[in-house]
């Protein structure tokens, strides 16, 4: 299943692309025979989990039917797991893909915004599966796509409220902004937020180009940067998870693999062109 027309999670950043490939080719089948036929309205929400029985079912109760005076479809990719998170997705009344294995953040993404591709959205907003982010907020992510005042929008808990007490997390979304602005030669305060809104025609052209397994949200946003689109930011509130622990590790190892990732793919990346 490519990204371009013609998968938070536990997965190892190890995982080989062969066996995801077969992966998702599995799952999407199931998918196909479960939603024949199946259109996706202008705007779509998209949720990626991995072990989130107990905070998914509020996240997608919140959804809003509708944002900017378009329709909203719910899409939840469930990367594998063990518990219900898939139950209560498709209990929820969201469309759900089910990976039969827990690859990573990264492939449940790409997966997500293949679909969204191929089914001809118009719009994409990630949000996060853990309550960390609240859905009454897509309208303002969605606004400047809509006004065509932006190509990627990304929210910030730094302009907007963070109600989180980790002050290591607080000086790392800090540190990691400054940096990422000064490579795409912008101001951004919050580079690793997650909730972010998409122009679908964007996507068509970044997406293909996104390899990493984990902490996608750095690769997707410097090489959009690279390629010329445009970014900005919204102001949004950023909430503790409603129950349970992160699964993006300690403080000192998401920071290491996020930068690893944000040096890696810049360096990757550093001689694209602009789009055309």
């Amino acid at each position: 299943m490519s990204s371009r027309r013609g998968a938070t999670s536990g997965a190892s950043v190890d995982t080989d692309p062969e066996h995801a490939r077969r992966v998702i080719e599995d799952s999407r089948l199931e998918f196909e025979s479960r939603y024949p036929g199946l259109a996706l309205t202008p705007v779509v929400a998209l949720v990626c989990a991995y072990e989130e029985e107990a905070n998914i079912g509020a996240v997608l109760a919140a959804m809003p039917e509708e944002a900017c005076g378009l329709p909203v479809t719910t899409l939840v990719i469930v990367d594998g797991g063990s518990d219900r998170t898939d139950v209560v997705a498709k209990e929820s009344g969201a469309v759900t893909f089910v990976l039969t294995e827990n690859l990573g953040h990264g492939y449940a993404l790409r997966v997500g915004y293949a679909l969204c591709i191929e089914l001809e959205a118009q719009y994409v907003v990630t949000l996060d599966a853990d309550g960390q982010n609240d859905p009454a907020e897509i309208p303002v992510m969605l606004e400047p796509l809509v006004a065509d005042a932006a190509d990627f929008v990304v929210a910030s808990r730094v302009l907007g409220r963070d109600t989180t007490s980790d002050r290591f997390r607080k000086a790392g979304v800090r540190v990691f902004s400054w940096v990422m602005s000064a490579m795409g030669h912008t101001k951004l305060t919050d580079t690793s937020n997650g909730y972010r809104a998409l122009r679908v025609s964007m996507l068509d052209d970044v997406a293909y180009r996104l390899v990493q397994p984990q902490y996608q949200t750095a690769e997707l946003l410097i090489i959009a940067m690279r390629r010329g689109w445009r970014v900005t930011e919204r102001p949004t509130v950023w909430l503790p998870r409603a129950s349970g622990t992160t699964k993006k590790g300690k403080n000192w190892l998401f920071g290491f693999r996020y930068g690893r990732v944000v040096l890696g793919t810049w360096w990757k990346v550093r001689k694209e062109a602009p789009h055309s």
